[in-house]
């Protein structure tokens, strides 16, 4: 029988350790940390991102500053936005909400926030020092898989891991973490995409399954070996006319056939998605706290 690796729940607990620090942060006069998101138009996927993460300051005593500016807004004034936080001193962290629109450069602005308010942790800086093992902000949806992984038990020294996709955001970053000699690492990785051969060769060997495709379902049953650890991070909406609102959400992994086969398995929704809201906020703590950079 598989066990869920249960992000909802964790993001629950690891909500009150962190509510619970700010606290005593506060009891003894030091400032609440403070967070803030830029948020370029009015995606509606981006809105409730950005609007999660907002109640979820609130939740634990943050501060959060949302900065809106319009679809239109030129880079040259973006840019001067960011370096307007970058001197911020009161300001802990910031994110500006992927995506932007098609007229902006997300590499300029990404590499424009300075590395020690990177919270969302894609500064080259911090993708150097994760890479040599140092302190570093950890992308937030790798961070979050980290602590659902060590938290649930899960062993990974001398594992083979499988990664499909090889994404700035999930796969590339994930792959280097799990390599690492650390507490949750010490894999053998093997990273899969678009040109990989015999995917199935690949996914069948794996011990620890990761699936970031952004493809509905993609994994059955027959690409799984018994016990496998599968993480999936994907999250697509499927056309479902029995169900209320007319759709389903559904992973990268098909579950009813992949999970039977599991050791341990995130559900969608409910698995990766919340530890990476709760990781931003862990890396914004550790930014007040200056435990990163002193």
């Amino acid at each position: 029988m598989y066990q869920l690796l249960n992000g909802k729940e964790l993001s629950n607990i690891i909500k009150e350790e962190i509510k619970q620090e700010v606290s005593e942060m506060v009891s003894i006069g030091k400032r609440a940390p403070h967070l803030a998101a830029i948020l370029v138009g009015s995606d509606g996927a981006s809105e409730t991102y950005v609007g999660h993460k907002v109640k979820m300051c609130d939740a634990v005593g943050f501060k959060s500053t949302l900065v809106r500016m319009d679809s239109d807004v030129s880079e040259e004034e973006l840019l001067n936005k960011i370096a307007e936080l970058n001197q911020q001193e009161d300001l802990d962290g910031f994110i500006v909400q992927l995506p932007l629109p098609k007229h902006i450069n997300v590499q300029k602005v990404t590499q424009a926030i300075d590395h020690r308010k990177d919270v969302d942790g894609f500064h080259p800086v911090n993708v150097g020092r994760m890479a040599q093992n140092l302190p570093a902000y950890l992308p937030a949806t790798p961070f979050g898989i980290i602590q659902l992984l060590e938290r649930n038990g899960v062993e990974t020294s001398g594992k083979e891991c499988v990664i499909l996709g090889r994404s700035n955001i999930v796969g590339s970053p994930m792959s280097i973490l799990l390599t690492r000699n650390a507490k949750v690492g010490n894999c053998t990785v093997t990273v899969c995409h678009s040109r990989t051969k015999d995917l199935k060769f690949h996914t069948q060997r794996a011990d620890i399954l990761i699936v970031a495709l952004g493809q509905a379902e993609f994994v059955k049953g027959d690409m799984v070996k018994e016990g496998v650890v599968v993480v999936d991070v994907g999250i697509t909406r499927l056309e479902d006319s029995t169900k209320k609102r007319g759709y389903r959400l559904a992973g990268d992994v098909l579950f009813s056939e992949v999970a039977p086969k599991s050791s341990f398995i995130t559900p969608v929704p409910g698995g990766v998605g919340p530890m990476t809201v709760i990781s931003l906020l862990k890396n914004t703590l550790a930014s007040a706290k200056g435990e990163i950079y002193a």
